[in-house]
């Protein structure tokens, strides 16, 4: 690929942003002039890209017709009103925010399940990038209900406070300083203390009693997979892990599947890895990787004598949030839109 593409990181100073020049670096991807974009606060301040220094821009002031590409992950508000300014100009933006999802107009895309979906920019311009969480777990189902068919999904996640940004990172990290030097307790990001604790709550409450981050799993699983039939039900919860999320993974199948013959078909799965390993955690093995990693494959002993015998798998996957779950998927889905430009 010859044609170099100008560029332009939207919340260029945050923890996806700080992930998305590592990874455009690491898998070098044609950038002609790179813009890096965030608010009036931080315009001014430079970052580092190939080896050189680049001043930050304010956003408000940017003018996005410079650029063919925006990765967008400032927050749903930001690129709610800026995402169709860049579009209007001429941006194909690719956007991290929970804000594009569910607009059917707007395609929802992991390369490696959907990739067709990517020509359906034109409608909007926008690309949306799926929740980290949905992202992980699907790439370690598709194979599966590619296979045999999925009917039900319950889920548990473990989710790092890197999912709600820099400044969650800093709040765990001063908490836990103050807590083992007994000084007082700040809370700003989350509402409760993190530090040694786990929330059973990510994301506002919603009238049938699941979080908002519940129902993202549940909504984007469908409109992904193209199956509206597909049952999610999921529980998040936040710990204290800086990186790397964790999801308990329970399924009912449409046929009978042994754990041996599953295990083989997630591990053929691009940007997957099985490993047989029972201590597979999001620290030791996942933070700062690229592949989403699964264990603990097996059958649902509990139901043995029952009609859906062999219908029924658990499985532990393990991601980094900023890697995979948002930084790499978008920059992934940049590597396959400029073959189509």
């Amino acid at each position: 690929m010859n044609e170099k593409f100008d560029l332009a990181i939207v919340g260029a100073t945050g923890a996806v942003g700080e992930a998305m020049r590592e990874v455009l670096e690491a898998r070098k991807f044609p950038v002609g002039k790179l813009h890096l974009l965030a608010s009036e606060r931080s315009a001014g301040t430079r970052l580092q890209y190939c080896g050189k220094s680049v001043q930050v821009e304010n956003l408000a002031d940017f003018d996005f017709s410079q650029v063919q590409l925006g990765l967008f992950s400032p927050g749903g508000a930001v690129s709610a009103q800026y995402a169709p300014q860049a579009a209007k100009a001429g941006c194909i933006v690719i956007d991290n925010t929970s804000h594009f999802r569910r607009d059917k107009d707007i395609p929802l895309v992991v390369p490696e399940i959907n990739p067709q979906r990517i020509a359906d920019y034109t409608s909007k311009g926008i690309i949306a990038n799926p929740n980290c969480s949905t992202i992980q777990m699907l790439l370690a189902l598709f194979p599966l209900h590619r296979a045999v068919g999925i009917k039900r999904i319950n889920v548990a996640t473990y989710q790092a406070v890197s999912g709600a940004g820099a400044s969650a990172l800093k709040e765990l990290a001063a908490q836990t300083a103050n807590l083992l030097n007994a000084k007082p307790l700040e809370t700003d990001v989350f509402l409760q203390q993190i530090a040694f604790n786990v929330l059973p709550q990510i994301g506002d409450i919603q009238e049938n009693g699941y979080s908002l981050e519940e129902m993202k799993m549940a909504w984007e699983t469908q409109k992904i997979l193209e199956d509206a039939s597909i049952q999610v039900n999921a529980s998040c919860v936040r710990v204290p892990v800086f990186y790397g999320h964790s999801e308990a993974v329970h399924i009912e199948t449409d046929q009978a599947i042994s754990a041996a013959e599953a295990r083989k078909l997630i591990a053929k799965m691009p940007g997957v890895k099985v490993i047989d390993d029972q201590g597979l955690t999001p620290v030791t093995h996942a933070a700062g990787k690229d592949p989403v990693f699964v264990s603990r494959i097996r059958e649902d002993h509990s139901l043995a004598g029952t009609d859906n015998e062999g219908k029924g798998l658990s499985l532990w996957v393990v991601s980094d949030n900023i890697r995979k779950g948002a930084a790499l998927n978008s920059v992934q889905i940049a590597e396959q839109l400029v073959k189509l430009l």
